[in-house]
C-alpha cells in the first residue's frame, strides 16, 4: 500500500490506468524566471488533468551542494534533502525544468542530483563487479523543459545535446527512470511575448498529453521487446545456407521450385523463431545469473528483465509451433513424391534445431550445444534446401561446401559462451566454455577459424569455390587473422569472463565469407 502523501518515503511504482503522481522539480536558481514560468504552465495543466502533483523549487532548499565524503550515501541528508527523495520515490513521472547554461545543467541542479541520487535509493552496485548495478527507480518516467539561448539544431547538430544525453543516458538512465522526454525552448533571450506565451501553452498541453504518450512508449516499448526475444539478426546465416542447397540442388538434377523454396524457407524462419523464443523460456535461469549478457549472448534478456510476461513467451512458443506444424504440412502438400525426402530432412532439422534447450533432448545440457549449431546452420540447412529441389541426398556436394562454414559456425558459437561461462556452469549447461574452460574453448575457436580459412582456401584450388568469386576466400585469410590476434589477446589477458563483443564481431563477419562466396558462385 502505498502512502496518500509523499512524506511516507515508500517506493512507488506507475500502475497502468491509476493517476498519475508528478514532481516538478525546478533547476533554475530564480523562482521568478522563465524556466519558473514554465514549471507553473505544466503544474497547472497537470492538475487540470486531474494528476497528483508535488512541487520542489531548488532555490528554496537549504542543503549542501558537495560531495565531500567518498560516497554521497555516507553524507547525512538535510531534511529538505530527506524529503526530496521521498517526492521521488512517490512519484511516477518526474518534470525537470532547468536552463541550459555551459551547454549543460546549473550547479544547483546538478549539486542536487550529486547529493539524491544516493546508493541505495537511485541505484545499487555490485560489490565484485563494479560494472554491474540495480536500477532502483525503475517504474517512473520523466520530462525535461529545457531553455537556452543556443539554437536548438545548433546545440543538437553542432554540439550534439550534451545535457540532454548527461540527463537522459548518464543520470535519469542509469537509475531505471524510462521513457524520459525532451522539450526545448529556444533561443529564449530575443523571443517575442507572443512566443514565450506559445511555449507556455505548449507546456500545459504536455502535462495533459502525459498519459496518451506513455501508452504510445509502452506500445514501442512492447514491440520493441517482441523483435529482441526474436533475435533477426542471427536469420540470415540461415537462409544463406538454405539458399546455397536450393541453387544447387536445381543444378545438380533438379528443377528450382519458386514455391518450394519459399514454403521451405518458411518453415526455416518459423522453426528459427521458436528456437530462439524456446531458448529465452528455458535459459532463464542462466539468463538471470548472467552479467555478461551482450548484443551476441546471454539471449534477449526480455524475460530476465521483464519486458515480457512468462505467459506472452508460452503463447508465442504455441503460436510458432503450431505455424512450424502448419508450415511443413503445406510443405508436405506442394512437393512431389520424389521431394518427400526433403520434407522427412526438414523434420529432423526442426527437432535438431528446437532440441538445442528444449526436453528431452537439451542438447546444450549434454555437450552437444556448439556441434548443434554449428550442424544446423550449415551442413543441416544446405542439405534440406538441396534435397527439396533435387530429391538427391547421395549428392556430396552440401557437405563440402558446408565445411568451413561449419567450422566457422563452430568458432563463432563457441566464443558467445565465453562471456556466459560461469552462469552456465551454475546451471549445469555444459557448453565448451563449461567443459574445456575458459581458455580451452578459446583455443578451440581458434583451432575452428584457421581450419575453416585452410578449409576454403583448398576448396578454391579445387574449384568447389570456383570463378571470380572463388577468389575473394582469400579475404578470408587477413579476417581470420584479425580474429586469431583478438583470441590470443584474450587469451593473454587470462581468459576472464566478461562480454568480448569485438570478438564476437570478428567471429560473426568472418563466417560470412564462407556463405556468401559459394551465394554467389551458384548465382
Amino acid at each position: 500500500m502505498t502512502p496518500s502523501h509523499p512524506d511516507g518515503g515508500q517506493v512507488a511504482a506507475s500502475t497502468e490506468g491509476a493517476t498519475p503522481r508528478v514532481l516538478v522539480i525546478l533547476g533554475h536558481p530564480r523562482v521568478d524566471s522563465f524556466c519558473g514560468a514554465l514549471a507553473g504552465a505544466y503544474e497547472a495543466g497537470a492538475r487540470s488533468a486531474g494528476f497528483e502533483v508535488e512541487r520542489l523549487d531548488l532555490a528554496n532548499l537549504a542543503f549542501d551542494p558537495h560531495v565531500w565524503l567518498p560516497s554521497p550515501r555516507d553524507q547525512a541528508l538535510e531534511p529538505d534533502l530527506a524529503r526530496a527523495q521521498a517526492l521521488i520515490r512517490w512519484a511516477d513521472h518526474l518534470v525537470f525544468v532547468y536552463p541550459a547554461w555551459w551547454g549543460t545543467l546549473p550547479a544547483l541542479l546538478k549539486g542536487f542530483l550529486d547529493r539524491v541520487l544516493t546508493p541505495g535509493f537511485a541505484f545499487a552496485t555490485d560489490e565484485e563487479d563494479p560494472a554491474t548495478w540495480t536500477k532502483l527507480l525503475k517504474g517512473r518516467s520523466a520530462h525535461l523543459l529545457v531553455t537556452m539561448d543556443t539554437p536548438s539544431w545548433v546545440y543538437r547538430l553542432i554540439y550534439r545535446q550534451p545535457g540532454h544525453q548527461a540527463m537522459r543516458r548518464a543520470t535519469l538512465g542509469f537509475c531505471g527512470v524510462a521513457p524520459t522526454f525532451i522539450s526545448t525552448f529556444a533561443p529564449v533571450k530575443p523571443a517575442t511575448a507572443e512566443a514565450r506565451t506559445r511555449w507556455l501553452e505548449q507546456v500545459r498541453l504536455e502535462a495533459t498529453r502525459l498519459p496518451g504518450r506513455l501508452r504510445r512508449h509502452r506500445l514501442r516499448a512492447r514491440a520493441g521487446a517482441w523483435l529482441r526475444l526474436l533475435r533477426l539478426q542471427f536469420y540470415p546465416m540461415a537462409w544463406v545456407a538454405y539458399t546455397i542447397g536450393a541453387l544447387a540442388g536445381s543444378r545438380h538434377g533438379g528443377a528450382f521450385s519458386t514455391r518450394t523454396y519459399w514454403l521451405g524457407y518458411l518453415c526455416l524462419f518459423l522453426m528459427e523463431a521458436l528456437t530462439v523464443v524456446s531458448n529465452e523460456w528455458f535459459d532463464q535461469g542462466t539468463d538471470r545469473l548472467n552479467r555478461h549478457a551482450g548484443p551476441f549472448n546471454g539471449g534477449s534478456r526480455v524475460l530476465a528483465d521483464g519486458e515480457l510476461g512468462p505467459s506472452s513467451v508460452r503463447r508465442a512458443m504455441a503460436g510458432l509451433a503450431l505455424a512450424l506444424g502448419t508450415g511443413l504440412a503445406a510443405l508436405g502438400a506442394a512437393l512431389a513424391p520424389a521431394g518427400r525426402p526433403g520434407l522427412a530432412a526438414m523434420i529432423a532439422l526442426a527437432v535438431l534445431a528446437v532440441g538445442y534447450t528444449v526436453p528431452p533432448l537439451r542438447l546444450v545440457y549434454r555437450g552437444l550445444g556448439e556441434l548443434d549449431v554449428g550442424l544446423t546452420h550449415s551442413f543441416a540447412a544446405i542439405f534440406v534446401g538441396g534435397l527439396l529441389q533435387s530429391g538427391l541426398w547421395r549428392d556430396p556436394f552440401p557437405w563440402l561446401v558446408g565445411l568451413p562454414l561449419f567450422l566457422a559456425t563452430l568458432s563463432a558459437i563457441t566464443l558467445s559462451a565465453l562471456p556466459d561461462h560461469e552462469a552456465d556452469g551454475a546451471v549445469a549447461k555444459r557448453t565448451l566454455a563449461v567443459l574445456l574452460g575458459r581458455r580451452g574453448a578459446a583455443w578451440a575457436a581458434l583451432g575452428f577459424a584457421v581450419a575453416a580459412a585452410a578449409c576454403g582456401v583448398l576448396w578454391q584450388q579445387w574449384g568447389l569455390f570456383g570463378g571470380a568469386s572463388g577468389v575473394a576466400i582469400f579475404l578470408a585469410v587477413p579476417h581470420a587473422l584479425l580474429l586469431v590476434r583478438a583470441i590470443l589477446r584474450y587469451l593473454r589477458r587470462g581468459a576472464p569472463c566478461e562480454r568480448i563483443d569485438g570478438i564476437m564481431a570478428l567471429a560473426l563477419t568472418y563466417l560470412l565469407w564462407f556463405g556468401i562466396i559459394p551465394l554467389a558462385h551458384l548465382s
